[in-house]
């Protein structure tokens, strides 16, 4: 019986473990902040091209761990998308979470009467391939829509 105990201990030690683990993987809300901010200033200071460039590089500095910033013109067309390229040019007013929720012409709509706002719908996260809950910050500047998200656990 005590040996099932210690072996029961272990057992949660190691999940804890995994969790705080998976926990410091994920992204924060100041530092989904932090990140639109930066492109917001690389935007202004860089210029688009350069900028979005930037943003859709993998392995640049607007990617880090499960936070990616995306940018949208306000007809919800994507310029920039450090996630997925394939979203780039693309109209994605039509585009729907699991729930059914036009997540994409919610975000135009909230810029109409907000210069920055925090969104919450669900999405596929890149490291874990799971559709998770996911909160995205997004700021208006001029006639773009910068965007980072973090997934909540």
């Amino acid at each position: 019986m005590q040996r099932l105990f210690v072996m029961w201990l272990c057992l949660a030690g190691l999940a804890l473990s995994a969790g705080v683990a998976l926990a410091a993987d994920r992204g924060t809300k100041e530092e989904a902040v932090a990140m639109v901010q930066k492109a917001v200033a690389a935007i202004k200071a860089d210029g688009r091209e350069k900028a979005f460039a930037a943003i859709d590089d993998p392995k640049g500095p607007f990617r880090d761990r499960d936070l990616y910033v995306v940018v949208y013109d306000l007809q919800g067309k994507c310029l920039a998308h450090g996630a997925n390229p394939k979203q780039i040019g693309r109209d994605l007013m039509g585009l729907r979470d699991p729930d059914g929720k036009y997540f994409v012409k919610e975000r135009v709509e909230l810029a109409k009467t907000q210069d920055s706002f925090w969104q919450d719908y669900k999405f596929m996260n890149p490291m874990t391939k799971l559709i998770e809950p996911k909160s995205m910050y997004m700021e208006k500047v001029g006639d773009l829509l910068v965007g980072c998200g973090i997934y909540k656990p």
